[in-house]
């Protein structure tokens, strides 16, 4: 895995919080509230995927690229997280291990990952994938809408505010 050389070796009450972005599937519409909401805070913000993305330019914001394969992203995206940083995925392993480190997580529907629910999203996607593999047709998530980035952008407002007290 590729070493990250952002400020983590500042003391950790001197290190900005960082936001980690799984960005493979990550949809643009989120990405740009992200992007504005990292230069507004100059908080520095890394998008990881395993193809080129593009950032725009920016002294915050970031792109990594990983290696291909499986989880590739999300196995770097977790050894690089730490307390008082957020992660933004839809993929409930990686939710779950960054919450299990004491990490903040938010899908891009808005909904906070937390050591209450994550049990329950597991025990829930492991159900499906077995549906899936018995040969069920079940069809894939609800399409992205417009209150799911609003409903993004005001989870992402209140972590924000939370963590500029």
């Amino acid at each position: 895995m590729p070493a990250d050389h952002t400020d983590q070796t500042l003391a950790p009450d001197t290190r900005l919080p960082h936001l980690w972005v799984d960005a493979d599937a990550c949809p643009v519409v989120i990405k740009e509230i992200i992007f504005r909401a990292a230069e507004r805070l100059q908080l520095p913000t890394v998008l990881v995927a395993n193809q080129l993305l593009r950032v725009p330019p920016s002294k915050v914001i970031r792109a990594v690229q990983v290696a291909q394969g499986f989880d590739e992203a999300d196995h770097w995206i977790a050894s690089q997280a730490l307390p008082g940083d957020l992660v933004i995925t839809a993929d409930i392993p990686l939710a779950a291990e960054v919450v299990g480190n004491g990490v903040a997580a938010l899908n891009p529907r808005g909904e906070f990952y937390s050591a209450e629910n994550i049990r329950e999203r597991l025990n829930m996607r492991d159900f499906m994938e077995t549906l899936r593999s018995s040969g069920q047709q079940l069809g894939g998530p609800a399409p992205f809408s417009a209150s799911d980035r609003q409903a993004f952008g005001r989870s992402l407002d209140r972590f924000l505010a939370k963590i500029r007290r």
